[in-house]
């Protein structure tokens, strides 16, 4: 080895080791709302970098999509099948608003209706609420035993099941086109729209776990910060509790005024 060659070998590295800074400490947590048609507002808690720069937080915060379940957003054990998803609109203070952004069914609720010997029946379809936005429903029932039925399968004739499909798009649209995406959420939190094409199809062939099992949003209409503080109703911020000064400080300010 030639004699002056690779003198940092003793040296160590060039610039010497940086410090490891925690990630954590340039972050800021930010409340998540949803909006008033449930029944729990405070939904969780979500994280970004603070604003450095041409980096501003709140925008990227904006169109983040949180998924919760609609069991913890309504208190109801019962809804735990359902997924709600929420999407950040606008960022007030250290609180984040949200809006339904689509919904959809757990898959182990879904394989759980799938059984032998009945006809599943699916449908779909595009429709635009009143406020302009277009949403893509998708719809599920199976066939149900007829009262007093012996025979053992309740498989539907494909002319039937034609249509029930027909019906349940008539009913989706008829549901739908009629209303804002506020209403519409709130028709499908009870399942008020299975049960209408239940009701509607007992004719054709009695039907059962009718089901709005998903709801995607195709196209949202430009944003309007008056309408979203529609949506959450009457949100503000924490502004703390009033506190009730001691008796005794009250007492002693009155005798200083006395003195004078």
């Amino acid at each position: 080895m030639a004699v002056g060659k690779n003198k940092r070998i003793s040296k160590g590295k060039k610039g010497g080791k940086k410090k490891a800074s925690d990630p954590f400490a340039k972050k800021d947590w930010y409340d998540i709302k949803a909006p008033s048609i449930f029944n729990v507002r405070n939904v969780g808690k979500t994280l970004v970098s603070r604003t450095q720069g041409t980096k501003i937080a709140s925008e990227g915060l904006k169109n983040r999509v949180i998924e919760a379940s609609l069991a913890d957003l309504q208190n109801d054990e019962d809804q735990h099948f359902r997924k709600i998803r929420l999407r950040v609109e606008d960022v007030q203070g250290r609180n984040v608003l949200t809006n339904f952004w689509g919904m959809d069914f757990t898959t182990d609720k879904l394989k759980s209706l799938v059984r032998k010997w009945q006809s599943l029946i699916e449908a779909h379809v595009d429709v635009k609420t009143t406020d302009g936005y277009t949403l893509r429903m998708f719809c599920i029932a199976f066939t149900k035993r007829r009262p007093n039925q012996v025979k053992r399968t309740t498989y539907a004739q494909s002319s039937q099941i034609r249509q029930i499909r027909a019906k349940m798009r008539e009913i989706m649209i008829k549901e739908a086109s009629s209303c804002d995406l506020k209403d519409l959420v709130a028709k499908f939190i009870p399942e008020s729209i299975g049960k209408e094409i239940e009701k509607a199809t007992q004719s054709i062939y009695p039907l059962q776990n009718v089901y709005i099992r998903k709801v995607k949003i195709l196209k949202a209409p430009k944003f309007d910060l008056s309408k979203l503080m529609e949506v959450h109703g009457d949100y503000s911020e924490d502004k703390g509790v009033k506190v009730d000064r001691p008796t005794e400080e009250m007492i002693v300010e009155e005798a200083e005024v006395v003195g004078a």
